[in-house]
């Protein structure tokens, strides 16, 4: 349960229609098997004591007393266990039945919640035995005491469970047909603080049906910004009209975790509640948590523990692991940021855009946009001129791909060698061609933007960028050098991603363009500003500010969620460290936070750029940070590891 994360579990039982006893020996069992293997929250299906399809045998105190001795059979077998459990029952109150979810921890009960919304269609005839609990009931129906209490819920008859030693987690419960109705009622409990919210279900199965079901799932975690345990009714129920399929699902915040069905036993995942919090601090959307009046609280506590993740977890977390997908978001991506250049390019009236193209990734994901919103806009791609500008780094290869790109493309081309020009400032200011420091480095890449800036004034036109988001995030860009440019298609748009983007572009063009694209895929990433070593590239990105896979899974963790330090170094491992040894990932998680903070004033004043994702560095939108923050917090805390 350290660093946010919570082991779960929704759980189907094997039963017998009506035989309680024989239930309860099944739910003790899964309770039992849930914390050998560390779940802390267990969510089991609807009414599973007696069963969902007794009918008109709910009626009769012979099931009911049943159900209530199988009940105190589960608490004592489980009172050594601090696993909290929610399993579904039929309730006697105030002279009706209800049907309740009852919260169960070291073999006392915890609350009780009723059913909010009970249908009376198709299937499902719960009205002929169960009482909605609405809005009118206002009084305490279950003496204080008894083995079944209710306590004082108030009107709705709902419970939310808080945990003092995990602030973040706030758990509340609803039943089956209360996520279908308008206003389910883990809507007012998320608003009350619910981080996780339980269903306990009894969903028969239809054709289609799953995947409505876990449409509402997904589409309630997300609009709630929770996680969400749904645990279904399955094999055991009776067969005379209907199947019950123990479709289990957990989610969280709109993304599956976890999906079982045609099937009994545990489905386990973990939610990480520190994330949940974090996108609601965020979301100005989202309701402050004040005071619940109507709503009935309790605490418990929870022995805290090193929880082992067993949830998905990417190494590219920008990049769709399925390939059809992430098909269709290279295709989306290009298509948003063409579209935003396309605009740029009308309301200017440009008629031209010059590209700085050095035959390496950044540059010719640009012109592939950039051709792009040419053809979106109906105009001659002989508007883009593509500029080569060789100097003292530039090796055969790259000059040798930019212009057999530019030639595929359509696009006009020149090549200006900017050595003379360089040397020539380094004569006025006293540079030696020896000292091969940032300023030699530096020089050559203002002076190759200088010269992009006068092109596109000849003509016109704008100067588009090729800076990425990563490289934003170490701020690996010379200030007022290829840090600036009239609107940056790749601003937002990670290393990792750019690389797919380019091979994506490469298999849809084929032929001789789709040759050089890949041979561009395979050339190292290299700002060429150093002399080459046998005619090869000597300055490779990498091997400086590190491997661009490592800084954009910690892009994507310490800035999307606004992970701790600790945290994120805890991801990585699990995620990367079958291919980074502890010492690596430190190394480069401690350079990461370093640049982050100290290349801040470069992020302050970026060109205009479309954002085609969740992480953005630009300051007019998602990201606000003073260029003289300090990053000690953080590196302190890295250092405790």
């Amino acid at each position: 349960m350290r660093d946010g994360f919570v082991k779960v579990a929704a759980g189907t039982p094997k039963i017998r229609v009506a035989d309680c006893d024989y239930n309860a020996g099944q739910i003790i069992a899964l309770i039992k098997e849930a914390a050998a293997q560390g779940v802390k929250v267990l969510a089991l299906p609807e009414l599973c004591v007696t069963g969902y399809t007794c009918g008109d045998l709910f009626l009769q105190d012979t099931l009911l007393d049943g159900a209530e001795r199988a009940l105190g059979r589960i608490l004592e077998e489980t009172k050594e266990l601090d696993l909290l459990t929610a399993l579904g029952m039929p309730v006697r109150a105030g002279g009706k039945l209800f049907n309740c979810a009852v919260v169960i921890q070291k073999g006392s009960v915890l609350a009780i919640i009723p059913k909010t919304y009970v249908p009376n269609y198709g299937e499902f005839y719960e009205t002929r035995w169960f009482h909605p609990c609405d809005r009118d009931w206002d009084e305490t129906l279950i003496p204080r005491g008894s083995l079944l209490d209710f306590g004082n819920y108030g009107s709705v008859g709902q419970a939310l469970i808080r945990f003092p030693d995990m602030p973040d987690l706030t758990i509340g419960v609803e039943l089956c047909e209360d996520l279908w109705a308008a206003d389910p009622p883990s809507r007012r409990l998320a608003e009350a603080g619910a981080t996780l919210i339980l269903n306990l279900s009894a969903s028969d199965e239809l054709t289609g049906k799953a995947s409505y079901r876990r449409q509402l799932v997904l589409s309630q975690s997300a609009r709630l910004c929770c996680g969400y345990i749904y645990a279904d009714a399955g094999e055991g129920e009776s067969t005379t009209d209907v199947v019950f399929s123990g479709h289990n699902m957990i989610a969280e915040n709109g993304v599956l975790l976890a999906e079982k069905r045609f099937s009994t036993g545990l489905t386990i995942s973990e939610i990480d509640v520190q994330r949940l919090a974090y996108e609601r601090r965020r979301l100005t959307t989202f309701p402050l948590v004040s005071h619940a009046e109507r709503l009935y609280w309790d605490e418990t506590k929870i022995t805290l523990s090193d929880t082992p993740l067993t949830r998905p977890i990417s190494p590219t977390p920008f990049i769709p692991s399925d390939e059809g997908h992430r098909a269709e978001r290279c295709e989306e991506i290009l298509t948003i940021a063409a579209l935003g250049l396309k605009k740029r390019l009308e309301h200017t009236n440009a008629p031209c855009a010059v590209v700085g193209l050095s035959g390496g990734l950044d540059s010719t994901l640009a012109i592939l946009i950039t051709a792009k919103a040419f053809d979106m806009l109906g105009k001659d791609r002989k508007g883009i001129l593509a500029v080569t500008m060789p100097c003292f780094g530039t090796t055969r290869r790259t000059r040798s791909n930019a212009e057999i790109l530019a030639r595929e493309l359509g696009t006009d081309f020149m090549e200006v060698n900017i050595s003379k020009a360089v040397e020539q400032h380094f004569a006025d200011i006293g540079q030696s061609m020896d000292d091969h420091s940032v300023t030699f480095e530096n020089a050559q890449a203002r002076e190759r933007t200088q010269l992009l800036m006068d092109l596109a004034n000849q003509r016109g036109g704008l100067v588009i960028g090729t800076g990425d988001l990563s490289e934003l995030a170490l701020g690996w860009a010379t200030y007022n050098g290829d840090h600036m440019s009239m609107y940056a298609v790749n601003a937002s748009i990670p290393k990792t991603l750019v690389r797919h983007l380019v091979a994506y572009e490469a298999d849809r063009l084929g032929g001789r363009a789709g040759e050089v694209l890949r041979d561009i895929l395979d050339t190292p990433v290299s700002p060429e500003l150093l002399p080459p070593k046998d005619g090869e590239i000597a300055q490779k990105t990498e091997d400086l500010v590190g491997p661009y896979e490592l800084h954009d899974f910690f892009l994507y963790y310490a800035i999307r969620w606004g992970f701790r330090p600790r945290k994120v170094f805890r991801l990585a491992m699990c995620a990367l460290g079958d291919r980074y040894d502890r010492e690596t990932l430190l190394k480069w998680l401690k350079n990461f936070y370093r640049r982050f903070f100290f290349q801040q004033f470069k992020r302050s004043c970026l060109p205009d750029g479309p954002k085609v994702g969740s992480v953005t560095l630009s300051p007019r939108g998602d990201w606000r940070m003073p260029s003289d923050a300090v990053a000690k917090l953080w590196l302190d805390e890295l250092e405790t590891l």
